[in-house]
């Protein structure tokens, strides 16, 4: 079978995609509501799943899945594999519990409004009334404070006066305290009930997490799984051993494993695989209508893994990095300092996981003089182009500064996925999008206001060839994968980069056409202007 998480898609998985999706467009004008409420989940967004199996007797056979649950319906649709665990009976234990603690949420909004906001909003009236009257007796007795001191100062008063000033003095002061005495208890009731019902939520918060962690835990335990082997295994066992250590929101519904339980179940053996996207992308990612795509690693990797033991399984197409890297590194400059090299597509700015050899790797093989050489930057392991390298820990640390204070300017040329023109394009702009790492799909990136750091490009369009259109970039920042989101996103330019396996199409016949043509700078070592070119391999 095909590797879920590397993959061209058959031809045979394609015309299945293609079928799918002409049924769910069909679905647009049904008249059974609960198809048109089908057409319209589609279309804000899933993906679907096709899996080709054969069964003992050698004949073929089609599964069909979607990620997660469509409305009220649950899982269960016809024609799509029916979930590996179905919690979602609305008289299940599962629902059941829900709405338990659906309940602790009511009762919790309406005791801090009907109650607790009440008697905060009065606490805080009378304490603030309180006060005033307290400010208006403190300003009363520096009044008299001063009028003593004047009387002081002045002179010519007697013993008895002198007395008499020290005791009005002491009053005060211990009028004051009485009034704050008497203030505190004023707000004693209103206090100790405001403080109660803080309490109460409290505890009642405490308790749904406590229920909502017990009814995680029951899913997980009794959310069960079958390989090729015939086995079982719940998905708390199964990512018991993973980083996360318990499994994330999600996990098991996604499409494959849905796919291979139907086909483990009914014995049969699958021999093609493959994901696509339908409708609107979702917010923050990049996903393209009909375009095919790995399963994810943080959901999937764990249980397709285990799920998959026993079978044989392509090697993700990533691995043939002999075949895949299309011509061995140019050194194009060299001084004591530094060296301008251009790396090929295909091969790692650094080491990797892989055991695969980086150009840093490279480089210190092939100038044995500089052991401690460093790549400056990094391109992506698919894009080719120039790459800047220190050749000492201080070189180093002064590049590194360029690139911080953008002083190195960077220029790349892509093709991208059709006519810039026909979707309206500017033929110049600039596109400031924040990037974040999308945590349960890595190494993919995702667009996120709120916690995703700042990525800036200039870009122009050069011409349009037939269906592609050549476009140059100027990075104003560096962020991972940054020219790859911002041509794919919708939010960006929509137009994927030719051969992006990640946000676009994956073609055997075409690498990732993103190359880094230029680099300019001012040497930090010897203040020459540095300019370097590299020709477009494709």
């Amino acid at each position: 079978m095909n590797n879920p998480f590397d993959y061209i898609p058959d031809p045979e998985i394609i015309n299945e995609g293609e079928s799918l999706r002409a049924y769910i467009d069909s679905l647009e004008l049904s008249e059974l509501p609960s198809e048109r409420e089908l057409f319209q989940s589609m279309r804000e967004g899933k993906m679907l799943g096709i899996l080709i199996a054969l069964d003992k007797e050698g004949n073929k056979h089609t599964l069909r899945a979607f990620s997660g649950q469509i409305g009220n319906m649950g899982f269960h649709f016809d024609g799509f594999a029916e979930p590996v665990f179905d919690y979602l009976s609305p008289t299940g234990y599962f629902k059941t519990k829900e709405h338990e603690i659906s309940q602790t949420n009511e009762e919790i909004r309406a005791i801090e409004q009907d109650f607790l906001l009440p008697y905060s909003i009065d606490l805080e009236r009378k304490e603030r009334k309180l006060r005033e009257r307290l400010s208006e007796l403190k300003e009363r007795y520096k009044k008299s404070k001063a009028e003593r001191d004047r009387k002081r100062l002045s002179g010519g008063l007697t013993e008895d006066e002198l007395k008499g000033l020290i005791a009005e003095s002491q009053f005060e002061k211990a009028e004051i305290v009485r009034a704050k005495k008497r203030m505190a208890e004023e707000l004693k009731p209103l206090s100790r009930k405001v403080t109660s019902l803080r309490e109460e939520i409290a505890n009642m918060k405490t308790r749904r997490k406590r229920e909502s962690e017990a009814l995680q835990d029951w899913l997980f335990t009794n959310f069960e799984l079958l390989n090729f082997k015939g086995q079982k295994r719940t998905l708390k066992d199964i990512f018991q051993s993973t980083p996360l250590g318990v499994p994330p929101s999600g996990a098991g519904e996604c499409c494959a494993p849905k796919l291979l339980n139907k086909a483990f179940l009914n014995g049969w053996t699958p021999l093609l695989i493959g994901e696509f996207w339908y409708g609107e992308s979702k917010k923050g990612e990049v996903r393209h209508q009909g375009n095919f795509y790995p399963a994810c690693r943080g959901k999937c990797l764990p249980i397709l893994t285990w799920m998959l033991e026993g079978m044989n399984i392509d090697p993700p197409l990533a691995e043939d990095n002999s075949s895949s890297i299309s011509f061995t590194p140019i050194i194009i400059y060299k001084s004591d300092r530094f060296c301008i090299v251009e790396k090929p597509s295909g091969m790692l700015s650094v080491p990797g996981k892989g055991g695969q050899l980086s150009l840093q790797e490279w480089l210190r093989n092939e100038l044995a003089d500089y052991p401690g050489l460093k790549v400056a930057h990094r391109l992506d392991q698919d894009t080719s182009g120039l790459v800047v390298v220190a050749l000492d820990e201080d070189a180093f640390s002064n590049l590194q500064r360029l690139f911080a204070t953008r002083k190195i300017r960077k220029r790349y040329i892509a093709d991208l996925e059709g006519d810039y023109r026909e979707i309206k394009l500017a033929p110049s702009g600039v596109i400031s999008l924040p990037l974040a790492p999308d945590i349960l799909d890595r190494p993919r990136q995702k667009i996120d206001f709120t916690e995703g750091k700042e990525s800036i490009t200039e870009y122009e369009f050069l011409e349009v060839n037939g269906s592609r259109s050549r476009i140059q970039f100027s990075p104003l920042t560096g962020r991972t994968h940054q020219l790859r989101v911002h041509s794919s996103s919708s939010l960006g330019l929509s137009l994927p980069i030719v051969g992006d396996r990640l946000y676009g199409k994956r073609s055997l016949d075409d690498r990732l056409h993103l190359h880094a043509s230029e680099l300019s700078f001012i040497s930090p070592f010897d203040g020459e202007h540095y300019h370097f070119k590299s020709d477009i391999p494709f």
